[in-house]
């Protein structure tokens, strides 16, 4: 079989796997052998790879998760989050690939792992740039009616969709912000403005909990997560991915959100779509408390990527915040 994992540093959080992983699974689930895999540089937390199996014509996607021992608190077993979320996004389907196979049992590799169809087209990042600009707004139109769409979709409580475990809104926010202040400090960071963040949602849990219905959060909804068609006349979004970080909760908390909100250039088409954001001053404030759980995940995952001035930009960014709601 050929193999071609990438090239990382042995400290690297991403780890490959063996030839020998991804043949067994091949045969597990196909009855068939691999006949070459290649790692796609895809994502910044499991380990993907497109693989050709033995008399199928078209490739497939083997992702591995992180080892459950390497895997954070606020970041736990992020993939059978997206298992459990697939029966809830049917109306995006069309978009995602198909779950072929997902396997929690570890008994090939020690490691949750899934298998799915391959989607077409070109990472959004990759083909974006490629294009005039101005030609972008259909393509974050388009982001905003799929987001609007997943938003419209209720679900049974708040928190995690493979586990909602939260009564109210409030105490979704601030278990998520004691997690990631707790995973910060695990990795030898700073916590104490996390905690802090998490100390206000608690006092003001009146503010927070006048979101009384979950809705479906992609989590991580944006140009990283999407392709788009191979040489369209204009960037045309052809497929969505990697829905792994999905909650119920308050639409406004997602990170697509987020993104949106960020710069007032061409993402603006997004909100012709997607529909005008609540400015009221509780609204504001929330918007703030969920920009701090946003900076406390960046701040995690920069530092497990080596990326140090970015993590420690994120002590400024959580302090400015703070003093908008204090």
């Amino acid at each position: 079989m050929h193999f071609e994992p990438i090239d990382r540093p042995a400290r690297a959080f991403q780890r490959s796997v063996t030839p020998g992983h991804i043949q067994r699974i091949a045969r597990r689930v196909f009855g068939r052998d691999a006949v070459s895999a290649v790692e796609l540089g895809l994502g910044m937390y499991n380990t993907t790879y497109r693989v050709t199996i033995e008399g199928r014509e078209r490739p497939v996607v083997m992702r591995f998760a992180p080892e459950p021992s390497r895997q954070a608190r606020s970041e736990r077993e992020l993939m059978r989050n997206e298992y459990a979320t697939a029966p809830y996004l049917a109306p995006i389907a069309p978009l995602m690939p198909r779950i072929i196979a997902a396997d929690w049992s570890h008994e090939l590799i020690g490691r949750d792992y899934m298998v799915q169809t391959f989607l077409d087209g070109v990472p959004a990042p990759d083909g974006l740039p490629g294009y005039p600009r101005p030609t972008w707004t259909g393509f974050f139109r388009r982001i905003g009616e799929i987001t609007r769409t997943v938003h419209d979709i209720r679900g049974p409580g708040f928190g995690p969709v493979a586990a909602p475990k939260y009564r109210t809104w409030s105490e979704a926010v601030a278990g998520s912000l004691h997690e990631l202040a707790a995973d910060a400090e695990d990795a030898g960071l700073h916590g104490a403005d996390l905690r802090k963040a998490a100390e206000l949602a608690e006092s003001r849990s009146d503010v927070l909990d006048e979101i009384t219905e979950p809705r479906l959060l992609t989590g991580d909804l944006w140009t990283v997560n999407t392709m788009i068609a191979k040489d369209a006349p204009e960037p045309t979004l052809t497929g969505v991915l990697d829905l792994d970080r999905t909650w119920w909760g308050d639409p406004a908390a997602d990170w697509t959100i987020r993104m949106a909100n960020a710069k007032k250039d061409e993402r603006l088409a997004f909100w012709e779509a997607y529909g005008e954001p609540d400015r009221t001053p509780a609204a504001v404030w929330r918007s703030v408390i969920y920009e701090i759980r946003h900076l406390g995940a960046v701040r995690l995952e920069r530092h497990r990527h080596g990326q140090t001035d970015e993590a420690d930009r994120s002590y400024e960014e959580v302090a400015a915040a703070l003093a908008e709601i204090d």
